[in-house]
């Protein structure tokens, strides 16, 4: 597989694991999607069984059998999928679509994102303009940070290849099953293999393959 040929969305997702697949497909590169997230919830949102999801509000649509505390902010457009957990304080600002049976933690901030099914960000975490697959998981305090200090469009680093986006908020995307350390910061624009991992209080950036590991030290070693 070829440098940016890794960082297909294809590559990266399992898409029948979230209710966007048929859109994320597409795309042929995730970052192409972070533009539409918005207008396909509110597309996905008009078309949702009324007898799995009750829209609460214009544009917020929860599933029934989702669990989401009182204390809660869910701002539209927005989906909540199915035994999806909202828990105490979780801030989804707009623009989020997450999955069956994610975990939304306390204090965690979204916007315009999607979690595939099964996706954790269960403490402390912000994730904008991000896409987190299949049963991915971000540590406790770990961030996607999505705007590079001197404001300039985000160029991503994929084994070296350089790939000009034309866009200036990039979060990170996460392939099905990564794993993201506690207190972690993935720089804007960072690419996370499937089932790759990322070591507590790392700071990464640029791309990290299927099945490798990306030390505290920034060295990135295949896993045994």
């Amino acid at each position: 597989m070829g440098k940016a040929e890794a960082a297909r969305t294809e590559a990266l997702f399992d898409l029948k694991e979230s209710i966007a697949g048929e859109y994320l497909a597409k795309c042929a590169y995730p970052w192409e999607a972070l533009a539409r997230i918005e207008e396909w919830i509110l597309e996905i949102g008009a078309k949702l069984p009324k007898d799995i999801y009750e829209e609460v509000e214009e544009h917020v649509w929860i599933a029934k059998s989702a669990e989401v505390f009182p204390s809660a902010y869910l701002g539209g457009p927005c989906i909540i999928g199915e035994n999806a957990k909202v828990r105490h304080g979780a801030f989804i600002r707009k623009d989020a679509l997450v999955g069956n049976g994610c975990v939304v933690g306390n204090s965690v901030e979204l916007k315009n994102v999607i979690l595939f099914n099964s996706c954790e960000v269960p403490h402390y975490n912000y994730v904008g303009d991000s896409i987190l697959g299949f049963h991915a998981h971000m540590g406790a305090g770990s961030i996607t940070s999505n705007v590079r200090a001197d404001r300039k469009n985000i160029i991503l680093n994929i084994d070296g290849e350089r790939v000009e986006t034309g866009l200036r908020k990039i979060g990170a995307f996460l392939g099905d099953w990564a794993e993201i350390g506690c207190n972690a910061v993935l720089n804007p624009g960072s690419i996370i293999g499937k089932r790759a991992m990322v070591y507590p209080t790392s700071c990464v950036r640029g791309y990290v393959p299927e099945r490798h590991i990306f030390k505290n030290d920034g060295t990135v070693a295949a896993m045994e």
